[in-house]
């Protein structure tokens, strides 16, 4: 091998060892590059977490307050508001027992509305048709099992039945309702909550329809009571949308929280709207400055 080629050979061999140093110097180098920036990740991560928890802390101790302002405040709002109201709850499918605790704070027991609940009916879904179709017997309502304007019909002079008592209430009461206590007449105002069960059928989901729809219309024909559909902030699906397209003129989406009970209490005096927390709300509350239109007491029976 001639100079030029020890030469070569000699560069590359220099070329190769300086890569070698550069990369172990490197390797080196990076190790405490990563270790500086982990240990300032690490840092700058613990500080915000401590920022975060404590703006938690701080908003947390906000809505403690909030919500102590609130629960005090509520008797002032609505004392003596109802006074002297006899009022229905009627619960199509069911009644869970959170939502019937949040309404009794309304109009049950002590509540500063001084409100009677009056009437508590559950009604069956899906509909026992044959049993309501041997109630029937001999009755216009004969064909119920089998013709859904029939069940539509009899449903409307149900939903009046549950407000103004009367024989056909008394006639189809137990294959109708899942439970009921208390008794209708003289009811100043209805409240509406929907808890369908999940798994019906076709057919189930149908003969609900129909029983539903009628039974609201029934209530909504009876002496102009207010009916009010009432669900939980945390109610989902929502029946809102059921509610306002079944001709509701007011509605309450969170009877859970303390706006909710106090929206509820004035729309069982009167006013109209879709109140609460959810976006089908037109606002939170009721807007207090304006009265509350007299509604006429149900008293007739059918």
């Amino acid at each position: 091998m001639g100079y030029s080629g020890r030469y070569h050979a000699a560069s590359l061999a220099a070329v190769f060892l300086a890569l070698a140093i550069g990369i172990l110097i490197g390797v080196g180098l990076g190790d405490n590059v990563l270790s500086g920036a982990q240990r300032d990740l690490e840092q700058s991560l613990k500080s915000d977490l401590a920022d975060t928890r404590g703006h938690n802390q701080a908003l947390q101790g906000e809505l403690n307050t909030e919500h102590e302002f609130s629960t005090q405040i509520y008797p002032a709002l609505v004392a003596n508001l109802l006074s002297g109201k006899r009022i229905a709850l009627v619960a199509l499918g069911g009644l869970p027992e959170g939502i019937k605790g949040d309404i009794e704070a309304v109009v049950g027991g002590d509540s500063p509305t001084a409100a009677q609940l009056a009437e508590v009916a559950v009604v069956r879904e899906p509909p026992d048709l044959h049993a309501l179709a041997s109630a029937a017997k001999d009755t216009r309502w004969r064909r119920v099992a089998r013709d859904p304007d029939a069940l539509s019909a009899l449903a409307r002079r149900l939903g009046e039945g549950l407000i103004g008592g009367g024989p056909t209430l008394a006639r189809f009461r137990d294959p109708l309702l899942s439970g009921i206590s208390g008794r209708p007449g003289r009811i100043d105002a209805v409240i509406l909550v929907r808890n369908r069960p999940p798994d019906l059928g076709p057919g189930q989901s149908q003969a609900a329809d129909g029983l539903e729809a009628g039974i609201v219309a029934g209530l909504q024909r009876f002496g102009g009571v207010p009916v009010v559909g009432v669900e939980r902030s945390d109610t989902d699906p929502s029946s809102i949308g059921f509610y306002s397209s079944s001709g509701l003129r007011a509605t309450v989406d969170s009877v859970d929280l303390v706006s909710g009970r106090v929206a509820l209490a004035y729309a069982l005096a009167g006013a109209e709207g879709n109140y609460g927390t959810k976006p089908t709300a037109d606002r939170l509350l009721p807007a207090f400055g304006q009265p509350t239109a007299p509604r006429p007491s149900g008293s007739s029976t059918r």
